[in-house]
């Protein structure tokens, strides 16, 4: 097993103000995602251009900052907001869920591509490889932050921690949401696919690992186990995720819709 540094998870203390690495992994993530769209959209064929980035990028960090909060929140942080009406505005004690924050980004991207007079699936579509790179990094930024530990465990890689030895599951998500998720996408939407089919790949992946490592995260301390001692709130949230992408893959190559994000040849 191995010790847990103890990271001070202030990165810069500039006085009244700290800037935190949990803050600065999100900026690696939008960052992330800039890049690779600025990398997509340059392909011959492409029907985006470097402002139709920018501005999706734009739209997309309002998704993830308002959605992840609120979906936070209203799925995690109920009993806090009724303990205190100002809590949702307390940014600065963190709270952010993964599944608030896709919520914000397809109603984001959704009024993005009607602005545009785009197909909103092609914009999702669009969106589907971008992600994984951010998620490695947030994922990283919570192990950094000390939370989100996983079960006791006595394994070679197990993180000590307050004299625990735990499974680092921000690792494992770090692992399977972030960097498996951006390497298949980005393998996948590397060639021409029907209408859909990436944003169901999308959400069939990411299902894939939060599933798997739910079964050794600790549910949030305040919710606990919803049933049968294993079920947790993240099962719950994500299981929808993997229904609906195994329906878009089914449709996606039943139409066999070309996309409309590379002109036709």
């Amino acid at each position: 097993m191995i010790a847990y540094p103890g990271f001070d998870p202030v990165a810069l203390d500039l006085g009244p103000l700290k800037v935190r690495w949990y803050g600065i992994t999100y900026l690696v993530a939008f960052a992330a995602a800039w890049w690779l769209a600025r990398r997509r959209a340059a392909l011959p064929g492409s029907t985006w251009n470097p402002l139709d980035v920018d501005d999706f990028l734009f739209y997309t960090m309002l998704g993830v900052i308002f959605g992840g909060r609120i979906g936070y929140v209203f799925f995690y942080g109920l009993e806090y907001w009724q303990q205190d009406p100002w809590y949702p505005l307390r940014i600065t004690e963190g709270g952010m869920s993964f599944h608030g924050g896709l919520i914000g980004v397809l109603v984001a991207l959704a009024v993005f591509a009607l602005r545009r007079g785009r197909q909103i699936a092609d914009v999702f579509d669009f969106a589907a490889a971008l992600p994984g790179l951010g998620i490695f990094s947030v994922r990283v930024g919570n192990f950094i932050n000390g939370e989100l530990w996983g079960k006791p465990a006595e394994l070679p890689w197990t993180m000590m921690v307050d004299g625990v030895a735990r499974h680092p599951t921000q690792l494992y998500e770090a692992a399977l949401e972030g960097l498996l998720l951006a390497a298949v996408l980005w393998w996948f939407t590397s060639r021409d696919r029907p209408r859909l089919a990436p944003s169901g790949l999308f959400l069939v992946m990411y299902a894939f690992g939060r599933l798997t490592v739910e079964f050794w995260r600790l549910p949030d301390a305040h919710i606990g186990y919803l049933a049968g001692g294993w079920l947790t709130m993240g099962h719950v949230l994500t299981l929808p995720m993997l229904l609906a992408g195994v329906a878009l893959l089914v449709i996606a190559y039943r139409r066999n819709e070309p996309s409309g994000n590379r002109s036709p040849a």
